[in-house]
């Protein structure tokens, strides 16, 4: 059987052997949406479904699925081989199946995995609608551990069914939890080809909606006995709002080591971090380019690129492209890879923007041989041969041939490269072409060549009008491993501004200007970012606590925290009043925050662990555990755990408020022993008994004087109580169901009362970090319909 995601002309030969493989062939364009359109009008988004679960029933008006252009550019081209153009073009017209990811943990992904194939995909196989037996999902042969899934059941197949209606809502529950991902096969595969390790720094340059940055920080959590691994990930997006979206994302990860950043991927800012006492420039082990495209690769998904494909959409976005790729090998480490990805099939987008690349750095960069990578994942090699048309139908196949007048929109680096012994050495068939995805892996060799000639400072002023900005020299003479400066003016004790503001040097600085040919294409970045700070939302500022600071002495006291605590990596969002919540960052975040203040524009940081409650003063603490925070916090605390069963966080979370009598006698005895307040419930999986979770679940909780209760917000609840073989099912009104004891009403849907005066804790809500009021899941559906592509990343991630 062919693989999911094997590549057009494969797959269109495929078609006319098999049935089957033919499904398999339809998760090829289930790619990353098209990144292009503007000005998307409303009434084109209304009726539907969010464009990541397309196929889970949205609906697009009546569009033609013809476009003659695109035929006669793609069949010039000769992408597909000599007789298949047409059964790859009846391949382009079908529908999409959904495909899933099983994110989170390693522990907790293989109980969901066990959960869906012992309990729904089991039951789906004897399912029969309108006298057709439905055919259970399939995993991705080549994705690993089985955890990435696909079906072809749609929205409406799923609501003839109370059995694949309980499917449905496990799928919804599970993704608003943020254990199950609804993201397109092909997209799943970047973050693979990375190959990341937990000490890698990692930047994601085009970042939003964030399903890639999520696979990203599962890998660095691969170890969970480790609550603060050595790397991270500094997700950027150029669009203010899509930062929220991609906040929201990753927030359902609940990792330290995840900053979210705003700025254009053409020119982001270097970063500087302390070693040993000095500064140096921060290079980052791996990065993901997924740039904006123009998506044509979706069109079986994304419908409107049918009538709106022109030639001109590539043309427009190659300059961009490639001024993110050079960006982003500029901060690669030497040795470092960096996965530069499409969702577009057009080569003015995908094999120009990596030639003009490899040409540009002189043998610095080599394209990474990754075919075994992944094994059963069919792939093909990209093309050394193209040629242009413009939207009026001429072609050109060398820029020689280029009007003058053209030559603004036409650019040489659009060609493929003139010399053949150069072409020869960029090995084209290591360049992966999945059909509607398009990806290349780099790998840095050495410093790249317009940098290498200028050593890194760490101290000087620069004039902020040059971009790249001028270097001087070195302490020692040498020529650091890549160069470009990054103003630091020391920020105040303890506080990062993520509003970042460039005063101007207080006396005239020394430079030394690049020479024009060796300048990186990012000339207008400085007045690109000043714009930027005019706009989008003012965050507080991250205010970094000091050891003495009053706030620790209850808080180390009433937990009893171990004397390796990291009290430099808690921060808050306030300078003024009393402190609301208390975040933690990695250690190796906050080394890249405290040297960076002025110079970034961090949208959100860190994982939130405490959550003040003043009613909790007068048991010794005013802060009460949050349960984002409590698999980071959990390895600190030395007191007030209770070890709980199986039955017992059954009875935790489908009980508002137990009295601690209900609890096993293990569990009853601890709890009489320990003070009112916020506590830590442990469960502690038993390898004597396989058929309950084995993976460590620890839930926050509050005893009160005779009853406890756990909080955890309520899609949680349902995922843990899933985890246990409850059977959680919500009626079509929204309401809550499954198993309740001593008859006790139903708890009320995304609220939950707090007992002993404590404050109402809201289920089904999330917080904004920085305070605001609004909700992140209405910006989440804005942003979906939303088809603004600058960001630099595909809505349908």
């Amino acid at each position: 059987m062919a693989a999911p995601t094997d590549c057009a002309s494969e797959a269109a030969r495929f078609i006319e052997t098999t049935t089957q493989t033919a499904r398999t062939f339809i998760v090829v364009f289930y790619s990353n949406m098209g990144k292009r359109s503007r000005q998307r009008q409303k009434k084109q988004s209304s009726g539907r479904d969010n464009r990541d679960n397309s196929s889970w029933g949205a609906g697009y008006a009546d569009i033609v699925k013809e476009n003659k252009l695109f035929e006669d550019y793609y069949k010039e081209l000769d992408l597909v081989p000599e007789g298949e153009f047409q059964l790859f073009m009846d391949a382009m017209r079908e529908p999409l199946p959904a495909t899933i990811r099983i994110t989170g943990y390693k522990s907790h992904a293989k109980e969901i995995l066990h959960c869906l194939k012992e309990k729904y995909f089991k039951d789906i196989q004897e399912v029969e609608i309108d006298g057709v037996k439905l055919e259970a999902p399939t995993p991705l042969s080549w994705y690993p551990d089985e955890l990435a899934w696909q079906t072809n059941m749609s929205r409406k197949i799923i609501r003839k069914s109370p059995l694949l209606e309980k499917f449905h809502q496990f799928l919804v529950s599970e993704t608003e939890s943020g254990n199950i991902s609804r993201q397109e096969a092909v997209s799943m595969i970047p973050p693979l080809l990375m190959k990341i390790e937990p000490h890698h720094k990692i930047l994601d340059m085009c970042a939003a909606p964030g399903s890639k940055t999520a696979q990203l920080i599962e890998m660095l959590h691969a170890d969970m006995e480790v609550p603060f691994p050595e790397g991270f990930v500094i997700a950027n997006d150029v669009d203010n709002k899509r930062c929220y979206l991609l906040v929201h994302q990753a927030k359902r990860l609940n990792s330290p080591c995840i900053m979210v950043v705003n700025h254009d991927a053409s020119c982001i800012p270097t970063l500087q971090v302390a070693t040993d006492g000095k500064r140096d420039i921060l290079f980052y082990d791996r990065i993901l380019c997924d740039v904006p495209c123009s998506g044509d690769g979706t069109m079986r998904k994304n419908i409107d690129v049918w009538k709106k494909w022109t030639t001109a959409n590539s043309l427009h976005l190659h300059g961009l492209q490639l001024r993110i790729a050079v960006r982003g090998v500029e901060q690669l480490a030497v040795g470092g890879r960096m996965v530069y990805s499409t969702c577009s099939l057009n080569p003015v987008e995908d094999e120009a923007v990596i030639a003009a690349l490899l040409e540009k750095s002189e043998g610095t960069l080599e394209l990474a041989d990754g075919s075994a990578d992944l094994p059963g994942l069919k792939w093909m090699p990209g093309i050394s041969s193209w040629k242009l048309m413009t939207k009026e139908g001429q072609w050109y196949s060398d820029f020689s041939q280029v009007p003058s007048s053209r030559h603004t929109q036409i650019r040489p680096t659009m060609f493929p490269p003139t010399d053949p012994n150069k072409l020869a050495s960029f090995h084209l068939d290591r360049w992966y072409n999945t059909g509607g995805f398009f990806l290349a892996v780099l790998v840095k060799k050495a410093p790249m060549p317009w940098n290498k000639r200028y050593p890194k400072v760490n101290t000087l002023p620069v004039d902020h009008s040059l971009c790249p900005p001028t270097l001087p020299s070195s302490r020692n003479g040498k020529p650091p491993t890549n160069t470009h400066f990054l103003l630091l003016i020391p920020p105040p004790p303890h506080s990062i501004s993520s509003r970042g503001r460039s005063p101007p040097p207080a006396q005239p600085p020394q430079q030394r200007a690049l020479p024009p040919q060796k300048t990186a294409p990012l000339q207008q970045c400085q007045q690109e970012e000043e714009k930027k700070k005019l706009f989008g939302f003012k965050e507080d500022p991250f205010v970094f606590l000091t050891e003495e600071d009053p706030v620790f002495t209850p808080i180390q006291s009433f937990y009893d925290l171990s004397p390796d605590f990291p009290k430099l990596n808690v921060l808050t969002r306030s300078h003024e009043g009393k402190k609301r919540h208390l975040y933690m960052v990695s250690k190796e975040l906050r080394n890249v925050m405290l040297n960076n203040s002025e110079r970034m524009k961090v949208i959100n940081t860190g994982v939130k662990v405490w959550s003040r409650n003043s009613d909790g003063e007068q048991f010794g603490c005013a802060f009460r555990l949050a349960q984002e925070g409590i698999y980071t916090l959990y390895p600190y605390i030395r007191s007030r755990m209770i070890t709980v069963s199986v039955e017992d966080i059954k009875i935790l979370l489908t009980q508002e408020n137990p009295f601690l009598s209900k609890l096993q006698s293990h569990a009853h005895t601890q709890a009489k022993n320990i003070g009112m307040g916020s506590i830590v419930l442990r469960y502690q999986p038993n390898p004597d008994y396989p058929s309950e979770p084995q993976c460590p679940i620890e839930l926050c909780g509050w005893k009160g004087k005779t009853s406890i209760r756990a909080f955890v917000p309520r899609n949680e609840r349902f995922h843990y109580l899933r985890m246990l073989g409850v059977d959680v099912f919500r009626d079509k009104q929204g309401q809550g169901g499954g198993s309740r004891e001593d008859g006790k009403e139903e708890r009320e849907d995304g609220k939950e009362e707090k007992e002993d005066g404590k404050e109402e804790w809201e289920d089904g809500k999330e917080e904004r970090e920085d305070g605001k009021e609004e909700e992140v899941k209405s910006k989440e559906t804005k942003e979906k319909e939303d088809s603004e592509m600058a960001s630099g990343n595909c809505m349908g991630d």
